[in-house]
């Protein structure tokens, strides 16, 4: 992981990748039309999800709009 993280801020950021992996399993959609979706390229996607990224604002909305929730409901998802 880039970037020299707090555990604390590395384990939020695993929570948020998780929550993010748990709402697109949920439906039904892979890593790659995620992707695709997005406009997002697939092994960012997968770097997010296992919390290696310290995603941009920007990226959690187009990530939530393509999961059909709010950013909002991921961060809750993460705490």
């Amino acid at each position: 992981m880039a970037g020299n993280y707090t555990p604390k801020e590395k384990q939020f950021l695993k929570r948020l990748g998780k929550a993010i992996k748990e709402k697109r399993t949920k439906e039904g959609i892979s890593q790659e039309k995620l992707a695709e979706i997005t406009g997002l390229h697939r092994t960012y996607v997968g770097s997010v999800e296992r919390g290696e990224r310290n995603v941009s604002a920007i990226n959690i909305k187009t990530l939530a709009d393509a999961l059909n929730c709010n950013p909002s409901e991921l961060f809750q998802l993460a705490e």
